[in-house]
């Protein structure tokens, strides 16, 4: 996702993995084992699809001796192909999605326990003290751990959010895939090179290996995926570019129709901001309406709202900060063009001119690490291409980019949202940017 987060899961997921793999190396299975048993199936995370009460299907004590021997007898293990925990759906028997699934979120468990602590916090969820963690695993100890951590606690026992912009509706990785789409156009084309015996030479002379005779000669199942990429590891690694390329967050109408819920009501959400009275006595109000806007109509793209976030040693205040971890569209724009990690927001529930102050404040809150895109949110404005030339200075003299929405220009960005089904490339952003950057 490209966020601190998520780098910090990345990096815990690798250490786990990679601790298991010279456990593999050395034959110490007792301690291979106690890492494994550690994956226990536990139901706080609520994914996937079960009849009834949740039923994680995790490694647990009688997998982890299967799995432990699988590894232990693969060439992938052993040879350093395996680098990454999902890379064992790819070449271990035994190993699917959903194992692979739940064995990440026991791994993940103490980014995922604050991760909940923070947005119960963020939107007033109560916290339960003195719950039980659950096995958490520290990679300095290189062991499971236990503590006694605040979590909300319903009937159904504790809860674990997982962030919406990583969930996915089904596992990225997929062994028949990769071995059908991947490795035997590569295997065709190795063959046909040392002129094997699998070539087949056509009347006008082309020459031709056929995925079936790859099939029969090589075998089929995930040992064969495994010895064939060992010879081709280039072909894993495009494997894997193009999961990350092609792998995005889901929408809000698409985890409607997944999960068989109602889509945010925009119309409410919209509604909620544009009736606030305009003026400073509802200055807060009028703020925690646009960041539920926002967070609305923004997502996938932009993610992790923080409001009142202070930078310069407390100094400066910024009222809204996004992380931008958009893949497509408009956002993904601009962080490939520009310094746009973060999209600030300033709101000004104005019924005024918005003057050189407002727009200096926002462009003043801007930085080459932080990012240097903002959006100024006002009510209403007098004169447009006033506040339009004041934003364009800004731009002109290097200071960063700031987009100005009024009322009206969000209801635009709402309609565009709905019509295109939460695929929205926010035309009136673009139009906005570009004219100041023209």
């Amino acid at each position: 996702m490209g966020t601190t987060w998520s780098r910090e899961c990345e990096s815990l997921l690798q250490h786990f993995f990679q601790r298991l793999l010279d456990l593999i190396r050395r034959s110490d299975r007792a301690s291979g084992l106690l890492m494994l048993e550690g994956l226990s199936e536990r139901n706080e995370f609520h994914l996937g699809f079960s009849k009834g009460m949740s039923q994680g299907s995790g490694i647990g004590s009688k997998f982890a001796l299967i799995f432990w021997n699988a590894l232990n007898k693969s060439k992938a293990g052993k040879t350093g192909l395996l680098h990454d925990f999902e890379d064992a759906c790819l070449f271990i028997e035994g190993v699917g999605p959903d194992r692979i699934s739940d064995a990440v979120c026991n791994i993940l468990r103490g980014p995922l326990i604050r991760y909940t602590q923070d947005m119960c916090r963020y939107y007033g969820i109560p916290l339960t003290k003195d719950v039980d963690s659950g096995p958490l695993w520290n990679p300095q100890s290189e062991c499971w751990e236990n503590s006694l951590v605040e979590l909300p606690a319903t009937s159904y026992g504790k809860i674990l959010l997982v962030p919406k912009t990583a969930v996915r509706h089904k596992f990225s990785y997929d062994y028949q895939n990769y071995y059908t789409h991947y490795l035997l156009p590569g295997m065709q084309e190795h063959e046909k090179s040392l002129n094997s015996a699998l070539v087949l030479v056509l009347r006008d002379g082309r020459k031709k290996v056929t995925k079936k005779s790859l099939r029969e000669k090589y075998g089929v199942d995930k040992l064969a995926v495994a010895n064939q990429t060992i010879k081709h590891p280039d072909i894993l690694t495009q494997y894997k570019k193009d999961v990350i390329r092609t792998s995005s967050p889901l929408t809000h109408y698409e985890f409607s129709e997944i999960e068989n819920i109602d889509i945010p009501r925009f119309d409410r959400i919209l509604k909620n901001a544009i009736d606030i009275k305009p003026g400073r006595k509802e200055a807060t109000s009028y703020e925690n309406a646009i960041e539920a806007l926002l967070s609305a109509v923004f997502f996938p793209s932009l993610t992790y709202p923080t409001k009142q976030d202070v930078i310069h040693d407390g100094r400066k205040r910024i009222d809204i900060t996004y992380t931008n971890i958009a893949r497509d569209g408009f956002f993904n724009w601009l962080a490939l063009n520009y310094s746009a990690a973060n999209i600030f927001v300033e709101c000004k529930n104005y019924g005024e001119e918005i003057a050189n102050p407002e727009v200096d404040q926002l462009a003043g809150r801007f930085g080459p690490s932080r990012g240097v895109v903002g959006i100024l949110i006002c009510r209403s404005v007098k004169n447009e291409n006033l506040l339009f030339e004041r934003c364009r200075d800004t731009a002109k003299d290097n200071r960063g980019f700031i987009i100005h929405l009024t009322d009206e220009d969000l209801k635009k960005v709402v309609q565009d949202y709905v019509d295109s089904d939460g695929k929205s490339d926010y035309p009136v952003l673009r139009k906005k940017f570009r004219s100041l950057i023209m």
